[in-house]
């Protein structure tokens, strides 16, 4: 995680009625210079301000069309900011406006354990591997694949990737979100038998030979810590509850959490099933909770509810908020750059293969895994 310097102590002092109309009138300052990016998963107070909502990919996209922009100020994680800088020109300087914005799945795998696991599967399988990474994932992973014949995905296009990755060799290395991998592969009528946990932390990952010849995908040991807190025995809860509910989640979540669901599908997915479903219909929705508390208040015709009855929200993505949109504002007016995210040349160049042979290869709309 990088390191957020303390804001000067002006910010803390102003009230929120004061923080918004300020970073009102700086946009209106910079005008098209700067464009701001909102993840689906930010507060709604940050919601407010952004330019465009999406996913992260989604939103680097978007960030990337925008001919006019000099500032990205992208209000997500810092793996999200990397991904803009990846695919924006030299030009646009993408800013992060609290360095401290991690992302825990994507730092449960860095390019030194996976160098590690790529030479040991590589030597103990004798046949092909095919690196695939979640675009939730370090700038130095998605280049890794790049690399090395392999490529990126999303939740919308996992399956996509790897139906194509097999056709490039015998066996994939899935990472850094073992769910994802596991429930993907699974839809494509890969046993559970057939998929291994590689585990960074323990020697050769902590499987045999037996278990890296006999496996056709190795998923990394990872997760992401919201989806993680939904469980099987919640779903089970809601059934008895309201038999009547439909359980939609995303596939970030656990095996056994997908299986016992309706419907479990992307970020974009989950936005669109509830958008188009029938007035009166009962939700509950497996997913960050700022997006399920919005998706109820714009579908008030409509039941919707968080699967889980604790607060699963993104403790890193809540760093994000109007003191430091407004600092990061403050400081472009002034003509100071600050907390912007590069990614050095090479890095960016492999990590473009990845991303070109995700977009090549697949669809880009939502597929559903159940």
């Amino acid at each position: 995680m990088l390191f957020q310097p303390p804001l000067p102590a002006k910010y803390a002092a102003l009230t929120q009625e004061e923080l918004a109309d300020a970073i009102l009138q700086r946009k209106s300052t910079l005008g098209s210079r700067v464009i701001i990016l909102g993840h689906h998963y930010q507060q709604d107070e940050v919601i407010r301000f952004a330019d465009f909502t999406g996913d992260s990919l989604k939103l680097s996209q978007i960030g990337a069309q925008q001919s006019e922009a000099e500032f990205i100020i992208f209000c997500g994680v810092h793996f999200m900011a990397e991904s803009a800088d990846i695919l924006t020109n030299d030009r646009v300087k993408v800013i992060l406006p609290d360095l401290s914005a991690g992302c825990s799945m994507a730092d449960m795998a860095d390019i030194d354990q996976l160098e590690e696991a790529w030479d040991f599967l590589v030597d103990a399988c004798g046949a092909e591997v095919v690196p695939i990474t979640y675009v939730n994932s370090a700038a130095s992973i998605k280049a890794f694949c790049g690399a090395h014949g392999g490529a990126c995905c999303t939740s919308s296009n996992a399956g996509k990737v790897l139906e194509w990755a097999f056709t490039q060799g015998d066996k994939v290395i899935f990472l850094p979100d073992q769910h994802l991998g596991r429930n993907t592969a699974y839809a494509m009528n890969i046993p559970l038998d057939e998929m291994v946990v590689y585990d960074p932390h323990q020697r050769n990952g902590g499987l045999t030979a037996t278990q890296v010849r006999k496996a056709k995908v190795f998923l990394w040991k990872g997760h992401c810590s919201v989806h993680a807190l939904f469980t099987a025995a919640q779903c089970d809860e809601i059934r008895r509850l309201d038999p009547e509910c439909r359980i939609l989640v995303h596939p970030e979540c656990s095996w056994e959490v997908v299986q016992k669901s309706d419907l479990a599908g992307s970020t974009e997915f989950i936005i669109k099933t509830i958008r188009e479903a029938p007035p009166g219909s009962k939700w509950a929705v497996g997913t960050e909770v700022h997006l399920v508390s919005r998706l109820a208040d714009l579908h008030s015709d409509k039941t919707v509810r968080s699967l889980a009855g604790i607060q699963c929200l993104c403790t890193t993505m809540y760093r994000i908020d109007l003191k430091h949109m407004l600092w990061v504002l403050d400081e472009l007016v002034a003509g100071r750059v600050v907390n912007q995210i590069q990614v050095d040349p090479e890095t960016k160049r492999l990590a473009v293969v990845a991303l070109e042979r995700m977009l090549a290869n697949v669809s880009a709309q939502p597929v559903a895994i159940n």
